[in-house]
């Protein structure tokens, strides 16, 4: 093949309008980069490329590189076929007849749109992308949007059980689709096709994909525990009474959160002194409690904040190609800090350190994370990095990074609440939360799908807003239901955490643009339901060293805490189709009710001795059903596994 350089580490493949890179990143893992302006250049965005050892080869017409158990063929046409021993795991599928047309580009307004497709295989399935309210487990059949909205946070990774992690390393707004007919993958604007795949078993592949984007660190201890939170606490005094009853009931809390409009305006990063008049006080008290306080940000800044027109007149704002630099309407037009841009995070940091961090706050909660833009149109921003459809997936990767970037000058390691997340923001300890989503039955069923995707994408730090967000009546029976079984998944999520705005049924107490909703706390859902939710914050208490045995072990080898079946089971069929039980670490397999009025659970055991931890009673592999009252949740663990003992 006369248009291909090989070197001992790396095929260089030229052709008309493309050259094609190839080389090993990781030991089973190998880097596909098409460049459609023929030049070939350094961009890795969030990947760390591993030093690996490959094999390079060449036949008559073809090309392959080898990184342990993967090769990857390129043929003279530009096809790329992906083997592991020899088997066929992924295939690139020709647009235009006569097997051509692999990689498909088109110019526009300056940029590349790009486009790679692959076979369709019967009876494979796909996990990851993130966290989207589908309902969905196994992503085989569906078309996904790679943008991050309110609910959506798009993770551009897969798991495939014919074994392999696809990781599409682009930040532009695109699409992927996992269809019967093929696989697609789709850049809006880009300047290459890059992409990695990554051969093994979840756990293998988990491993590599937290070395190529990053571990995330130990989880703070006070983290594992309880935190509560709602919309909103209104005054200082509001917060504090809320922490002390917790005391006086003798219920532990780690953590209390400070929501929006604590603030005298969006971008002033400073507590309203007139309802929070002594934050030093107020953080002083809850450390005596053994309590955490963290506040929310957002990223929006209105023309009466204090550090508006800084932020405007040295570009360390958003700026947009069209129009003025408000890209969010919420009680009036927003602006929004660019924070890929370096000046921007350390200015903005320096101004929560100084009117929060230093005031004894512990840790933040950066809302808006996508960040959220209505109308909904990337190409109209201008990031420092570049141009919004182009690293339209990147904000919140940079938004931890400014947490991240602080904190560690501060020796501390930073536990940041993100309503979006990116390749890598785990690095910089980002808590990935699920939105403003729904208080219903089948939001619980989507959240826990949602979770077991999540779990797959590198990112082992998420949760929900325990009961939903909103829609929830503390006063009915059908949400009284749905708390406590949300409140029971919440003990087995990585971080456990309630919150929600609920139905309002009496009066404000303060003249402000944004009401409160109805009192939050494990009290506020009827006399029975608190001993219910009591009792299960003991128990999460008692959990807690097996939590942050699992958080240790996620820093380390980047397994996830939740962990869908086949992450253990690779190798049982059955494992691969359940999206209503999960393994919480290695030993503790858990079955959440998701339905109103269920009072039983089929579940599926694996190989194994396996004990029912209310009964503790020894069950075999197979499917059994199981009776779970309100009162009651449905979990087993390996019978020689020593966290039998907390429950």
């Amino acid at each position: 093949m006369q248009n291909v350089k090989i070197t001992q580490d790396q095929i260089l493949f030229s052709r008309g309008n493309e050259v094609v890179r190839i080389t090993a990143c990781h030991e089973n893992a190998i880097r596909f980069e098409a460049f459609p302006d023929c030049k070939v250049y350094d961009e890795d965005f969030t990947l760390l490329p591993q030093p690996a050892v490959c094999s390079v080869a060449e036949q008559p017409h073809a090309v392959q590189l080898t990184a342990g158990i993967l090769t990857l063929k390129l043929e003279s046409n530009g096809k790329a076929t992906f083997y592991v021993d020899g088997a066929v795991i992924l295939e690139e599928k020709p647009e235009l007849a006569f097997c051509s047309g692999f990689r498909h580009y088109e110019r526009r307004d300056g940029v590349w749109s790009a486009r790679v497709t692959f076979n369709s295989y019967e009876g494979e399935h796909f996990y990851g992308l993130g966290h989207e309210p589908t309902g969905k487990f196994d992503l085989k059949g569906c078309s996904m949007d790679l943008r991050h909205v309110n609910t959506k946070s798009a993770i551009p990774f897969v798991y495939s059980s014919l074994g392999y992690g696809f990781l599409w390393n682009n930040p532009a707004i695109g699409s992927v689709e996992l269809a019967e007919n093929r696989t697609r993958w789709c850049a809006d604007a880009t300047s290459k096709i890059d992409y990695v795949v990554i051969a093994g078993n979840p756990k293998s592949v988990s491993e590599a994909l937290a070395d190529l984007t990053g571990h995330a660190p130990v989880l703070p201890h006070w983290a594992s525990g309880f935190w509560q939170s709602r919309l909103r606490y209104e005054t200082q005094e509001d917060l504090l009474q809320v922490a002390r009853q917790y005391r006086d009931e003798g219920i532990p809390l780690s953590a209390i959160i400070c929501d929006y409009f604590h603030w005298t305006e969006q971008g002033d990063y400073r507590f309203d002194p007139q309802y929070w008049p002594d934050v030093k006080a107020m953080t002083d008290e809850l450390h005596s409690m053994g309590t955490k306080l963290i506040v929310s940000m957002w990223p929006t800044v209105n023309r009466n904040s204090e550090n508006y027109a800084f932020l405007r007149d040295n570009n360390l704002l958003i700026r947009t190609a069209k129009g003025f630099d408000s890209v969010f309407d919420f009680y009036g037009p927003q602006a929004e800090i660019d924070v890929t841009n370096p000046e921007t995070r350390a200015f903005v940091f320096s101004k929560l350190k100084e009117n929060y961090l230093d005031q004894g706050v512990d840790g933040l909660w950066f809302d808006e994370a996508e960040p959220e833009i209505h109308p909904e149109q990337f190409e109209n921003l201008l990031l420092h990095i570049g141009r919004g459809d182009e690293y339209g997936l990147i904000y919140p990767y940079y938004y931890a990074q400014m947490a991240f970037e602080g904190f560690t000058q501060m020796g501390v390691t930073p536990v940041t609440l993100i309503r979006a997340g990116y390749l890598g923001a785990q690095k910089f300890g980002a808590l990935v939360w699920s939105g403003d989503i729904p208080s219903t039955f089948e939001s619980l069923g989507e959240q826990v799908r949602s979770g077991l995707n999540m779990a797959m994408c590198g990112i082992p730090w998420w949760n929900t807003d325990i009961g939903g967000f909103w829609g929830g009546d503390t006063q009915s029976e059908d949400f009284r239901e749905l708390i406590v079984r949300w409140f029971q998944y919440g003990v087995f999520s990585p971080v456990m955490r309630l919150h929600g705005n609920r139905n309002r049924h009496g009066e404000k107490k303060r003249d402000v643009k944004e009401a409160s909703g109805d009192p939050n706390e494990i009290w506020s859902f009827g006399e029975r339901n608190y001993a219910i939710l009591k009792d299960l914050v003991f128990l999460r208490e008692r959990l807690r060293p097996y939590i942050e045995a699992q958080m240790q072990i996620a820093a380390a080898k980047g397994w996830p805490v939740m962990r869908p079946m086949f992450f253990e089971f690779p190798a049982d069929p059955v494992c691969f189709t359940l999206g209503e039980q999960y393994m919480f670490g290695g030993d503790i397999l858990f079955a959440p009710i998701v339905c109103r009025g269920q009072t039983e659970k089929a579940v599926y055991l694996p190989e194994g001795d396996w004990i029912l931890t209310k009964t503790k009673a020894h069950y075999a592999p197979g499917w059994h059903t199981i009776k779970a009252e309100i009162d009651e949740f449905v979990a087993f663990v390996r019978a020689d596994a020593a966290v039998l003992h907390a429950f």
